[in-house]
């Protein structure tokens, strides 16, 4: 069975000094885990990955552009 990975994502609403977790939890693969919290500290997903022997993507947050179509 391969690692799991886990992915996040930074959030949007977040400036850089805030005392609020940045990151919300995307999608978890190869392991049956939940997550009661909606969003989350890089430290305690990182915590958390390492107790269970999963690995963390950290995806690349783009903006939305109104103007782009949907299937781009």
């Amino acid at each position: 069975m391969s690692k799991p990975v886990i992915f996040v994502r930074q959030r949007g609403h977040v400036e850089e000094g805030d005392k609020t977790p940045h990151f919300t939890v995307v999608a978890v693969v190869g392991a049956d885990v939940d997550f009661y919290v909606q969003h989350i500290r890089k430290s305690e997903v990182e915590e958390i990955a390492q107790h269970m022997g999963a690995q963390v993507v950290f995806m690349e947050s783009k903006k939305h552009d109104k103007n782009e179509s949907e299937d781009n």
